[in-house]
């Protein structure tokens, strides 16, 4: 999205709208007494007030600087626009995104969160398009990528994978209402929602004052009418209805919120945030920060020695280290494990966080050597792209060597989330820098907002593939193969590793489902809103075909043993 000009004009025309309080107005001049050669003159008055100007003088000059520096501070260009009032849709859909977050929020995340946000992305649409603002391609990818994101809770009953979904979520619309494009806009647009969550209560305050006061009424007041008329009369009826038939009792019991009177305070605070919120992405709509704004100063250019001497050597070490890694695996790792004394799970666990760190820092290294990078010469630009280039050629060699490692020990030793996860973060480092290097090709004004895409489609295929779903199904393969199984770390995964631990034999298959059934269990019959998929498909695994051993069946196979990560 991008501001109208009209309002930006405008803004223009009313600095004073921007800084209301404005900077402090110069002290007077003081009165000057008759010169020298006139009546009345005092050569002890005249030369105090010559004093007094000099030292007026000085201070107004400083004032000056001072204003000049507060009117080009970082803050104040950053610092939104003055939003257009808000509209009444605006106000209707952050209410409903209040009530929808009181209702369907108070027993669970599931399907309920993508629903108690549906409305809040309607109030930021309607105050954007009455802000005047467009909607871009950018803008639509980063709306459609959360809207997905938020998909992920309704069907996975994990929590890392749908808490990891949710943060990508905030992330992508803070990208989609602030419409920024720079490292420090990606990096800095969530934190906007803070200072439009106070804004934003203002804003809606002066909109409910102003049709408080007439203006507007004739539109507002025929909705409120009809909507209390249309409340009176479903609930009369469906109580009538619910009575007289106990099957749509079933069904209305099952759709509409059962909110009891303990539960008022929770819901009460959930009705808050959901419509602080729902106000807050509103206001962020109608009048964003602009980060955009926010300029880092390049580093003192250094000269090609300098500069590019340590990263050559760098280079070479990365060399000798792959060249190593490459004779390993053409000459086969049994050679290398006589030699060493270690086992293949041993070795690949002793090296992967170190290659993992390597290539965290591979990329601060890079950063740090494009702020201080020659760039006086066509000359200077070729050596940066070469020398960075075959650094990031060689790192890629090491995240393959990283992830091989992994791979093996998964081998050995079965696959569980800790792994799972920093290898997944491997692989998306490597991604990040085949990004650098088509940077360093074409252009790099893509690259921040390439990198956030990225990271959001890892974290969406992360959820929809279902983490503890490919755990469960890696060590029930490795258990049909090798008849090695780990029940201990099994039975505290998740209601999505349910449909694999069904395909286990008994007594294990009852002693890896026992932590699933528990947690439904202990978590009661939830409504629809609140039940994820994963969590429906456990159920239904369970009814069909229940646990059938004892706790102390399963103490005797190791379920209750230490896990490992």
């Amino acid at each position: 999205m991008s501001e109208n000009a009209d309002n930006r004009a405008e803004q223009a025309r009313r600095p004073e709208q921007q800084n209301p309080w404005g900077p402090a107005p110069a002290p007077p001049a003081p009165p000057a007494p008759p010169a020298p050669g006139l009546p009345g003159h005092d050569p002890a008055a005249w030369l105090m007030y010559q004093r007094q100007l000099q030292f007026h003088l000085r201070q107004r000059k400083l004032m000056e600087d001072a204003a000049a520096k507060a009117a080009n501070s970082m803050w104040r260009r950053i610092r939104p626009a003055e939003p257009a009032p808000v509209h009444t849709v605006t106000l209707v859909a952050a209410l409903a995104a209040g009530l929808a977050a009181a209702a369907l929020l108070g027993d669970g995340v599931g399907p309920g969160l993508l629903l108690a946000a549906l409305p809040a992305m309607a109030a930021a649409y309607v105050a954007a398009r009455a802000a005047g603002r467009r909607v871009r391609p950018w803008t639509l990818l980063w709306a459609a990528g959360c809207v997905a994101l938020l998909v992920v809770p309704a069907l996975r009953d994990s929590a890392w994978p749908s808490t990891l979904a949710v943060l990508a979520a905030v992330l992508l619309g803070a990208l989609a209402l602030h419409g920024t494009r720079s490292w420090p806009g990606v990096l800095l647009a969530p934190l906007g929602f803070l200072d439009s969550a106070v804004a934003g209560l203002g804003w809606a305050w002066a909109g409910i004052r102003a049709r408080g006061g007439g203006v507007g009424r004739e539109r507002w007041l025929p909705v409120a009418k009809a909507a209390a008329v249309a409340a009176v009369l479903l609930l009369v009826f469906g109580a009538l209805f619910a009575s007289a038939d106990a099957a749509f009792a079933d069904l209305l019991g099952g759709l509409v919120p059962d909110v009891s009177v303990g539960e008022g305070p929770l819901r009460l605070l959930l009705f808050l945030a959901g419509t602080v919120l729902a106000l807050a992405t509103a206001r962020t709509a109608a009048a964003p920060h602009r980060w955009d704004r926010v300029k880092s100063r390049p580093g003192k250019a250094r000269s090609r020695l300098e500069w590019s001497l340590p990263l050559i050597l760098l280079n070479l070490l990365f060399a000798g280290f792959n060249a190593v890694q490459l004779a390993v695996l053409f000459g086969g790792y049994d050679k290398v494990l006589e030699s060493t004394g270690l086992s293949h799970a041993e070795y690949a666990r002793q090296g992967f966080w170190q290659l993992l760190w390597a290539t965290v820092f591979v990329l601060v290294v890079i950063a740090l050597a494009l702020r201080w990078a020659p760039r006086g010469a066509p000359g200077d630009r070729r050596l940066v792209r070469a020398v960075l280039g075959t650094l990031c050629l060689l790192t890629l060699v090491v995240v393959a060597s990283a992830v091989r490692r992994m791979d093996l020990y998964v081998d050995a030793y079965g696959l569980t989330r800790l792994r799972l996860s920093v290898v997944t973060m491997e692989l998306w480092l490597g991604l990040v820098i085949v990004l650098l290097m088509a940077a360093g090709a074409v252009g790099g004004r893509w690259l921040a907002r390439a990198v956030a895409a990225c990271a959001a489609a890892g974290v969406l295929a992360f959820g929809l593939l279902s983490p503890d779903a490919l755990i469960a199904e890696n060590n029930v393969t490795r258990y049909q193969q090798d008849g090695k199984i780990d029940l201990a770390y099994l039975r505290g995964l998740s209601a999505d590793a349910a449909p694999a631990l069904d395909r286990l034999p008994e007594p294990r298959r009852s002693c890896a489902l026992m932590g699933i059934r528990d947690d439904l269990r202990e978590a009661g019959d939830l409504p629809w809103y609140a039940t994820s998929l994963g969590q429906y498909r456990a159920r239904e695994i369970l009814r069909e075909r229940p646990v059938t051993v004892d706790r102390g069946e399963c103490v005797r196979l190791g379920a209750y043993g230490s896990r490992h990560e």
